[in-house]
């Protein structure tokens, strides 16, 4: 979610759009509707709201909405009544704006701590839509639209106690505000509860229960309400004054997997097919980036490894014992009574009387391999080689109880190959931009593949220069990777200088091609050895 403080501004407007003109001017005369005032207006077009879905620009007197949330000028007259049911998100975001241009009249003194002044925003989300429930009580179905809009798993990215109250104060105190129901939120609440624990939540739901009987105009009191938030989290904004960040050296826990089940529950999806709705608009592939047909050999070296993954998970055959309804082996007598009974009975028998010994290939687990591919400008010559490698595991894993996924990083990370998907083409990855992305695409990894639960044998192979920014926190990710029992493997060109991580297993590589073949022989190698 963008910041609370985003919704109210005195950043620059956006300039109008003329082909939402008629938007704009329709909703600028629904609004003292839905505020009594006469002085404000609205302003639809792709981009409007700044850093958020939507604000309001007080000084302007001035709402903005964002027209990526209604999606084409056409879709539905916006003169009609009936047309925020076909919209009902970007109707939601206008009627949350319209609630803090009639209830939010405080302003934050200029001597507030920025943590301090986190917190009252926060609280000010639920007190505004609170009273403007309270005046018009129909339009809590639209406001409920604007909160899953507003809502990111995001905004619980680590289980620690700030985000946890954070999203207690975003999601939760909506309950009290009659916005969402308890049974909306039952998942967030059992998800904050394990990490702030009952009594501290019940000192946090006493100060946003206060705030929703805060006048319009105290400003005061909203602010001492935040300087007791800040102390009940052990939080000293004279010492602390700045709002805490977030460890990137850390993965998302309970709190952003309870958020995405309530987006997804109140989209009407699946969490899975929400993720991957997620997955797809943050990481999906530029357009810029090209797609070819698998050439033959790239075919065989599929069906090559392919090959070794079968042996690998038969690999030395153990003595076993098996059922057997006909001899040789050791008859079972209780078994061979239910079997004559059976025939007796003019069914057909299922028992087995007989039991023999046999070799039979030891039972191998899943295999999890999510390979990380550096596309920098330093690591030109690896973006086609390794472009063919995802498509070539991708391929070998297919009826090999094995699953891999490929993920490029630079500025952003890109899925190339999703897991459990197998490409009638191969996408050939650009190149350009630093290593910044190099965090997200191991937490992409992790969310794709699980690699932090056991049950399964886990890799991960990582093919860079380790020239990467965050160092500290780019080992504390490969770290918990390593304690969780998966395995890395970084594959580094021979001939540029890079970092060496703790906790891997550190290759140099002199060749593109061997580069794919140290991921092929450990992936066998690592079932071989499960």
């Amino acid at each position: 979610m963008p910041h609370p403080s985003t919704h109210r501004t005195t950043g620059p407007a956006t300039a109008g759009d003329p082909d939402w003109r008629s938007w704009s001017d329709a909703w600028t005369r629904h609004l003292p509707t839905l505020t009594g005032r006469h002085d404000l207006t609205v302003t639809v077009a792709p981009g409007a709201g700044g850093a958020a879905p939507a604000r309001f620009l007080p000084d302007a007197r001035r709402i903005e909405v964002d027209a990526t949330h209604i999606g084409a000028p056409e879709i539905t007259n916006p003169y009609k009544a009936g047309h925020k049911r076909v919209v009902p998100t970007a109707y939601g975001l206008l009627v949350h704006e319209a609630a803090h241009a009639t209830h939010s009249l405080w302003d934050t003194p200029t001597d507030t701590p920025p943590v301090v002044a986190d917190v009252a925003a926060v609280l000010e989300e639920s007190r505004a839509e609170n009273r403007h429930r309270s005046r018009r009580r129909g339009d809590r179905r639209w406001l409920r639209h604007a909160a899953t809009t507003l809502l990111q798993p995001d905004d619980a990215p680590v289980d620690d106690a700030w985000h946890a109250a954070h999203l207690a104060g975003l999601l939760l105190a909506r309950v009290d505000a009659r916005i969402v129901t308890a049974k909306d939120v039952k998942g967030v609440r059992a998800a904050i509860t394990t990490v702030l624990g009952r009594t501290t939540l019940r000192q946090l739901r006493d100060v946003w229960r206060q705030a929703h009987t805060v006048d319009d105009t105290d400003a005061a009191t909203m602010i001492d309400l935040a300087w007791r938030w800040c102390r009940i989290l052990g939080i000293d904004p004279h010492q602390r004054p700045q709002p805490p960040r977030p460890d990137p050296g850390q993965f998302a826990g309970h709190l952003a997997h309870a958020v995405t089940d309530y987006l997804a529950h109140a989209l009407g999806l699946t969490p899975t097919e929400y993720a991957d709705q997620q997955i797809q608009s943050r990481h999906g592939a530029p357009t810029t980036w090209t797609r070819r047909e698998p050439t033959d050999t790239e075919r065989a070296a599929a069906h090559h490894l392919a090959a070794r993954l079968r042996r690998a998970r038969t690999h030395v055959p153990e003595p076993d014992t098996r059922p057997s309804p006909t001899p040789p082996g050791r008859l079972r007598t209780r078994h061979a009574i239910t079997a004559k009974a059976q025939i007796a009975a003019g069914s057909i028998p299922t028992a087995t009387p007989w039991q023999r010994r046999t070799q039979t290939p030891p039972p191998k687990p899943h295999l999890h391999l999510g390979v990380l591919v550096d596309t920098s400008g330093s690591m030109y010559a690896y973006a086609a080689p390794m472009s063919s490698a995802g498509w070539i595991l991708a391929h070998a894993a297919r009826t090999n109880q094995a699953t891999t996924t490929t993920i490029s990083f630079s500025t952003g990370a890109t899925l190339l190959v999703p897991p459990r998907r197998h490409p009638t083409e191969v996408l050939e990855m650009g190149i350009g931009g630093g290593s910044t992305a190099f965090l997200d695409a191991v937490k992409l990894a992790d969310q794709l593949l699980h690699l932090r639960q056991p049950g399964r044998v886990r890799m991960l192979a990582v093919v860079s220069d380790g020239d990467l920014p965050n160092l500290d926190s780019a080992q504390r990710l490969i770290t918990t990777l390593h304690q969780s029992g998966c395995a890395v493997l970084w594959l580094r060109p021979d001939a540029l200088t890079g970092h060496t991580f703790a906790y891997t297993t550190t290759l140099l590589v002199d060749d593109p091609v061997h580069a794919v073949a140290a991921i092929a022989d450990a992936a066998v190698t690592a079932l071989e050895q499960a």
